[in-house]
């Protein structure tokens, strides 16, 4: 690939809105899965049009490959705000007598959207809203907890019809910050770190051990300390995680025994359990149990594939 298509390439992805980057390559259907998967789209936007340009570059791009790149790059540029704005008000006002909806333009193509409900009988009430951020093109919607959850099948169809998708994706995910929720979203934040050199020695900390230890102890216990290290830098990565103040985990199962007659062997209604993590910043949280000796390394998958699999609530139950 010469300097020319790989300038082409350069700017075509530059002008691409990072919230839309994963949705715009997908759509562009020119790098595999896998690939975009190992691409670390947390970084910066100048590191990560470098990296997608190499990959490119790798698989022997053409200028029409590039200038089909930008065609895709130019439907997404097509989306009319103002008509979403005002088909999703029309969806709303004709399923609802009372309903006030407002609109305000974000960053990065986002609208954030307010909506009073009221009744057949009661006007909207004001005090209890519900906001919506929306980014467009895009079959994702983040919402504020809704007062009346009859709605809340009315504002997934105003949001599907209105945005022209097939359907808006639920997803079992929740917190208070609305960028950590986006990165989760959008895989700009990324658990296969590809970038990692397990070879690196990590740097070395005194252990502050007694003097008069045994030596073999002294350097089993720096070799396990590196290792826990390295593992919860190949899990986690190093740098700051998505915030998430929770994850929760219901667990059904059915109680097993050997033994004949048991009360709870004959229970045909499964056994039900909810365990509840919680902290002011969960993953950062998780991320400091292996280093800090409270458990070991690695943690169970079901602790940390939440950003991978983009939830934070989970159904586990007897295959």
């Amino acid at each position: 690939m010469d300097e020319t298509v790989a300038e082409f390439f350069k700017r075509t992805i530059l002008k691409i809105p990072m919230t839309e980057m994963m949705t715009i390559l997908k759509a562009w259907d020119f790098l595999s899965e896998k690939q975009l998967q190992n691409v670390n789209f947390q970084q910066r936007k100048e590191s990560l049009v470098q990296d997608l340009v190499l990959l490119c570059e790798k698989k022997r791009a053409s200028v029409h490959d590039a200038a089909l790149l930008d065609i895709v790059c130019e439907d997404i540029d097509l989306f009319d705000m103002e008509q979403f704005k005002s088909s999703f008000k029309k969806i709303l006002q004709r399923a609802l007598k009372n309903v006030m909806v407002s609109f305000r333009d974000a960053e990065e193509n986002a609208v954030w959207i307010r909506i009073a409900w009221g009744t057949q009988y009661r006007k909207p009430n004001q005090y209890k809203p519900v906001y919506v951020v929306y980014y467009s093109q895009t079959p994702y919607a983040f919402t504020s907890s809704c007062p009346l959850r009859s709605n809340i099948p009315l504002l997934g169809q105003a949001l599907t019809v209105a945005s022209n998708h097939h359907k808006i994706v639920k997803m079992d995910l929740r917190s208070r910050y609305l960028d950590s929720l986006k990165a989760i979203v959008f895989k700009q934040y990324n658990q296969t770190f590809e970038t990692y050199n397990s070879t690196t020695p990590l740097q070395e900390k005194s252990l502050e051990l007694d003097i008069h230890m045994d030596s073999r102890i002294i350097h089993e216990n720096r070799i396990e300390k590196e290792r826990v290290q390295r593992v919860t830098q190949e899990t986690f990565g190093d740098y700051s995680q998505p915030r998430l103040e929770f994850a929760q985990y219901k667990l059904e199962t059915k109680f097993k025994s050997d033994f004949n007659g048991d009360i709870l062997a004959e229970r045909k209604e499964p056994l039900r359990c909810l365990i509840k993590f919680s902290s002011p910043h969960l993953l950062e949280a998780l991320k400091s149990l292996a280093p800090a000796g409270i458990a070991d390394a690695p943690l169970s998958p079901l602790l940390t594939c939440i950003p991978n699999k983009g939830m934070n609530y989970f159904k586990i139950k007897d295959k």
